[in-house]
């Protein structure tokens, strides 16, 4: 059973940072590729960047330069380092798969039917 559990949100100030963090199990992490996406109140999910199983990254334009994904696939877990928040950035954060590889070869993540969203973990930037 595929199970994704992000973590390491919470309320941030504009301007400050967080890493979140997913715990993947149920199937081979190293060879998959993974994205982070993000919901915002009232509207719709937003890709926020990808990672393949090369670690190659990419991101969102809306993100690319303040935040940084990565992965360490010993401990099965993706990770997104988010610098210099702006209040536009409050949503909730979830980790998914990408098996079809969708972002490395259209640089842009589109999740398939195949494809598992995890759990997860709210991020609110408030003065």
């Amino acid at each position: 059973e595929v199970q994704l559990q992000a973590s390491g949100g919470g309320l941030v100030q504009p301007g400050g940072s967080l890493r979140l963090s997913c715990a993947a199990s149920g199937f081979t992490f190293g060879s998959v590729d993974m994205a982070w996406v993000r919901q915002a109140p009232g509207k719709q999910p937003e890709w926020v960047s990808s990672i393949d199983s090369g670690s190659n990254t990419y991101y969102s334009d809306s993100v690319k330069g303040r935040f940084a994904i990565s992965r360490d696939d010993a401990k099965k877990t993706p990770y997104l380092e988010m610098n210099n928040l702006k209040p536009e950035d409050t949503a909730l954060y979830s980790c998914a798969t990408d098996f079809e590889r969708v972002a490395r070869y259209f640089g842009k993540y589109n999740p398939s039917e195949n494809d598992y969203w995890g759990q997860g973990t709210l991020v609110t930037v408030s003065s």
